[in-house]
Parts: C-alpha cells; sequence; structure tokens
C-alpha cells in the first residue's frame, strides 16, 4: 500500500511554482531521503504533503486522503493525524512541561481519559529513550533530547508516515547519529519515513531511495540514479 502517491504534482508556493511534474510513490514502510539545496523545493514538497500548501495541479494521495480536495473538505486534522511532522527547530511550547507538550498533543487531536494520555505519554517517552523527563521544561533539556522529545510527539497517534523536515541539521555529529539510528528503530517497525537532509555522510550511513529536488524538477533514484556531491 503507498503512503504518499503522486502524479504529475505541482507544488506551488503563493502563485510560483517550486517543482514542476513530480512523480512519486513511497510505500508503506518504506525509509526515502529528500536532499536538494535551499531553496530547491524540499520543504515546499513537505508542506504540501501535510496539506499546509494547496496541490497546484495533478493528482495526489498521502495516507489515502486526496491532495487536491483536502482544502476545502475540513479533513486535513485528520490527515495530519496519520502522520508524524518533525521539525529542525522542534516547535516545542517552551513554557510547558515535555509531558504537557505532549498532552496539547492528545488533546488537540481527541484523546480522552486522564490515565490513557498519560500512558500514551510514558509510552511514546520511552520509546526515544526518555523516561524520565516528563516533568522537565525544554530549555533544560540538550538538543538532542530536544528533539527527541519531537520525535515523541511525531508518534503519540501511531502514524502511518513521519515527514522529517532537516531533524539532525542543528545537532553535532554523535548526537545526529543517535537521532538517525532512532529513525532507523522505528522504520523497522512499519512506519514509512521522508527525511529532507544536507547531511549526505548519514545517507551514506543510512543508505536508502534518495529523492532530489533539482531545477525545478524531482529525480528519483530508483529510477535515475546520481551521484549525491557534498
Amino acid at each position: 500500500m503507498a503512503v504518499i502517491e503522486l502524479h504529475d504534482a505541482y507544488i506551488m508556493q503563493d502563485v510560483n511554482t517550486i517543482l514542476q511534474k513530480v512523480t512519486f510513490t513511497l510505500e508503506k514502510g518504506e525509509f526515502v531521503y529528500l536532499v536538494g539545496r535551499t531553496g530547491s523545493g524540499k520543504s515546499s514538497l513537505l508542506k504540501t504533503l501535510y496539506a499546509d500548501l494547496d496541490l497546484g495541479s495533478g493528482t495526489g494521495t498521502v495516507a489515502g486522503f486526496n491532495l487536491p480536495k483536502i482544502g476545502n473538505s475540513g479533513k486535513v486534522p485528520y490527515l495530519r493525524r496519520k502522520l508524524g511532522i518533525i521539525f529542525q527547530d522542534f516547535q516545542l511550547l517552551f513554557d510547558r512541561t515535555v509531558a504537557e507538550n505532549l498532552l496539547f498533543v492528545l488533546n488537540a487531536t481527541g484523546w480522552s481519559g486522564k490515565a490513557r494520555k498519560q500512558q500514551r505519554i510514558s509510552e511514546v517517552l520511552m520509546r526515544v529513550g526518555l523516561a524520565n523527563v516528563a516533568g522537565k521544561m525544554p530549555h533544560q533539556l540538550s538538543g538532542g533530547e530536544q528533539q527527541r522529545v519531537v520525535i515523541a510527539r511525531a508518534l503519540l497517534n501511531e502514524p502511518l508516515l513521519l515527514l522529517a523536515d532537516e531533524p539532525t541539521g542543528n545537532l553535532d555529529p554523535d548526537v545526529a547519529d543517535s537521532i538517525m539510528r532512532l529513525f532507523v528503530e522505528i522504520n523497522n517497525s512499519g512506519t514509512a519515513v521522508l527525511m529532507a537532509t544536507h547531511n549526505y555522510q548519514i545517507i551514506r550511513q543510512y543508505p536508502n531511495r534518495v529523492l532530489k529536488c533539482e531545477q525545478g524538477q524531482l529525480v528519483d533514484s530508483a529510477t535515475t540514479p546520481f551521484q549525491l556531491k557534498d
């Protein structure tokens, strides 16, 4: 089953075409990298996939939701419950504890039952190796720990797909590697991952299929092999 399917899709930012005739499929449980220079369209593509930007034209489905029609259907929140979205700059609420950050998402996505919510928060924090930080404030954590909290937040609703935008971009190499191992472990348990990254060292260490944004096109290493050049 495909979790992403785009065909002749135009990725737009306002009235500007960023990528054209984008066609690719990402299967359930697959791990794919998204590369390209700054401004080449990586973030715009990810935003289109989680319906922050409208699909310009063409066809596309993500987690079974039809992208061209989703903006007017009121279904964007339901799409996002099927996704885990991970940002480079964390986007944690700094006036709340780790547990309160996670609780905010559970409340926003319709969870009920105090004990059930606390149980889920404990589960995801344990999953990312942070069982003891629930009561801490984000500023008390290292960058790597904050990113693990962001991954825990993304896992709350057991997503079919993780969309990660430069998740190791602000981390030193050792921390980046530990975050990458966590992504591999999550992927091995059946969650598909699409990760935008500039870190070609990580791609060489953990090789997978690569999509490259280049000159308004999306090139797929599965059909058009290419060299990664730093």
